[in-house]
């Protein structure tokens, strides 16, 4: 799952039990940072307003649905780019795509009575949000195991095309933006959930991932001098 030298530095090389652990953790944790940014009411992620906007479209899906459905559809065009090199293991994508889309709709049902009229407390619901869907993504690439079908995509261009994953990263968001916006011209009068809110989470969740490796980094430093400290002042 690391992208980078730097989030190799995180990856959890211990017990897979333990991992899995991490990992399914951090879905819930982004899941709920989705959900409450939904409820901010300013402007969510561009994959999360995609998938809002067609709840609006057709009422009766809910939003891990749509979820699902998307990543369904990533990884069939995945199998298109790899080709020869989409194996059978590539399905096995869809389990957390499936554990996400669940507890999407389970986060979005609990935090549902959430709702505040300032827009000062909006826009510190978003912040905070946004810290738990970093949060979360960072507990998914420290515990290092399956790619989600949208992440496999995006890597598999990244290694198809020689181009910067950050830059086929930015494309692709940019496009399910463009895409909500169609639809929502298209079926609702205007583009939905893409405000202010949609370009601080661009920002604010980069940032914060910064922030949790800079930290994890500094405990790690601090843990590692502790426990040499404790062996320099054992008695031989």
């Amino acid at each position: 799952m690391a992208h980078h030298a730097r989030e190799a530095e995180v990856i959890d090389t211990g017990s897979l039990k333990r991992r899995w652990a991490t990992y399914v953790a951090g879905i819930y944790i982004l899941t709920m940072g989705i959900s409450l940014a939904i409820r901010a009411g300013i402007g969510i992620s561009p994959q999360s307003s995609l998938t809002r906007t067609m709840t609006l479209v057709y009422t009766p899906l809910s939003q891990g649905t749509y979820n699902f459905i998307l990543e369904l559809f990533m990884l069939f065009l995945t199998y298109l780019v790899a080709r020869k090199d989409f194996t059978l293991k590539n399905f096995a994508s869809l389990i957390p795509a499936f554990v996400l889309a669940t507890c999407l709709d389970l986060n979005l049902m609990l935090t549902r009575s959430i709702g505040f009229q300032d827009y000062y407390l909006k826009f510190l619901l978003l912040a905070f949000a946004d810290a738990l869907l970093a949060f979360g993504l960072f507990l998914m690439i420290r515990a290092n195991l399956v790619l989600m079908p949208i992440d496999m995509f995006v890597n598999t261009l990244f290694k198809r095309t020689g181009l910067k994953w950050g830059d086929i990263k930015t494309s692709f968001d940019c496009t399910l933006l463009i895409v909500s916006a169609v639809i929502g011209f298209t079926f609702l009068g205007g583009p939905k959930f893409i405000r202010e809110g949609t370009f601080m989470n661009a920002i604010l969740v980069g940032q914060y991932i910064k922030l949790y490796f800079f930290l994890f980094r500094r405990i790690r430093t601090a843990v590692a001098s502790h426990q040499r400290r404790i062996l320099e002042q054992r008695p031989f």
